[in-house]
Formats: C-alpha cells, sequence, structure tokens
C-alpha cells in the first residue's frame, strides 16, 4: 500500500474573494475517504462578520442573509476547523486540496484575526494542482473543474465545498498513479518537501515570464501557507 490507498482527509472552503489576505471563509468541508472505511463528511456554514460580494455569492451561492441566519460565528467555526485539522495531523493522515495554499492561507489569516494565532501546519499536505503543474507541463487552464477532466476525474459540482474536496482527493488518487516514482512511491514528508520545490520554481518562472512582458511583479511561490502581506521572508511551517 502506498499513501493514497491509506485515508485522506480532502479539505475545501467557499470564501468572499480571491485575495487569501483579506478573504472570509463562510463554508468549509472536511471530508474523510479511502482507507477500506465508509466516508465521513464534516461541513460547515460560517457568518464571515462581513457583506458576502455579489460575485463570491455567484460562484457558490451564499448569500450574507444566509450566512448570518443559519452560520457559526467565525471565530467559533475557524477554531473548529483548525481543530479538526490538527486531530487529522495527529492521526498522521495527510490534508488534501486542489490549490490548498488558497485554503490554508484563508484559514491562517482568519485565526490571526479571530484568536491572535496563525495555523500549524502539524503533518502532510497534498495539494493535486502544485503536483499537476510540475509534472504536466500542457498549456490551458488548470482548474479543478479542467484537471478533473483532463485526468478523467469524477466532480460532483463545481464551487460545493464537499464536491470540490471529494474530487481533489479523487484526483490525488489518480496523480499517485499516473507518476508513481515522483508521488505515489514516495513518502509525505518527501511529497510535502517536493511540493514546497515545485511551487517556488513555479513562481519563479512565473515572476520570469511576468517581467518579460514588462510587469514588475513578483510571484509569491510559498506554500502551503503563503507569507504574511508585506512580509520579507515566509514563515516556514513543519510538515
Amino acid at each position: 500500500m502506498t499513501w493514497s490507498d491509506g485515508r485522506l482527509c480532502a479539505f475545501d472552503t467557499e470564501t468572499t474573494g480571491e485575495d487569501p489576505q483579506t478573504a472570509r471563509i463562510v463554508a468549509a468541508a472536511l471530508a474523510f475517504v479511502g482507507g477500506g472505511r465508509p466516508t465521513e463528511v464534516f461541513t460547515l456554514l460560517v457568518d464571515p462578520g462581513v457583506e458576502i460580494p455579489a460575485q463570491a455569492t455567484a460562484i457558490h451561492g451564499i448569500t450574507s442573509e444566509h450566512a448570518r441566519a443559519h452560520g457559526r460565528g467565525a471565530a467559533e467555526a475557524t477554531a473548529m476547523i483548525a481543530r479538526r485539522l490538527g486531530d487529522t495531523w495527529s492521526a498522521g493522515v495527510p490534508v488534501v486540496g486542489f490549490n490548498i495554499g488558497y485554503d490554508l492561507t484563508v484559514l491562517d489569516r482568519e485565526l490571526r484575526r479571530h484568536h491572535g494565532a496563525p495555523l500549524t501546519v502539524s503533518g502532510p499536505v497534498v495539494d493535486p494542482h502544485v503536483i499537476d503543474r510540475a509534472l504536466d507541463r500542457r498549456r490551458g487552464r488548470r482548474t479543478l473543474e479542467e484537471s478533473c477532466r483532463y485526468y478523467g476525474v469524477r466532480h460532483g459540482g463545481a464551487h460545493d465545498a464537499t464536491q470540490d474536496a471529494l474530487a481533489a482527493a479523487r484526483l490525488a488518487w489518480r496523480l499517485a498513479r499516473r507518476y508513481p516514482a515522483e508521488v505515489g512511491e514516495v513518502s509525505l514528508a518527501r511529497l510535502f518537501d517536493r511540493q514546497v520545490e515545485w511551487s517556488r520554481q513555479w513562481a519563479t518562472r512565473l515572476t520570469a515570464y511576468l517581467r518579460s512582458r514588462g510587469q514588475d511583479e513578483t510571484v509569491d511561490g510559498t506554500w502551503p501557507i503563503r507569507r504574511l502581506a508585506g512580509a520579507s521572508r515566509p514563515e516556514r511551517p513543519p510538515a
């Protein structure tokens, strides 16, 4: 057996915006799959404490009114999510998410905002987006939906936290088999380090490309939690 045959915790969030430095969580899902056991899904609706922009509602369908009426407070909800992730890592289960650097960064900023403490990544993380981007240099869009289509993976519905999480887990399983030497047959600790490096390399290439086009921009390639806005050096979480 390899890590992909064991228990996986797929994680995804829906938020108020695209910038992880300022976005607020409005929904989260942790789906525990594989390992010869039934699937268990934990979902959470969150009142972010701010208005949910119409552009965000158009994507995930959650309005400010619905979140205020039915969601948990942001401080309570973010603490619950962090606790669940911590328990998952303590059990040795990898947390899987597509472009999970976004979700973990949003959660980190929420914890700092409401609790004055960062998110501690204390176990393995697997990001199919980082892996695919490093090992298949095709052109074209690499959204979760497009990546699932490319690798022949079922996706139950875009921009639903539970369905996006489950699709990410299926994609990670498929990539582990497509790339056994680079992904499937390596230890989770080694895979973590590879993803850190792959993300850094991607950011370096993209920064060089943007500057060749006259754009003075530096892409942040820190993973799995991006550096704080204005920070000169990333805060490297333990693996």
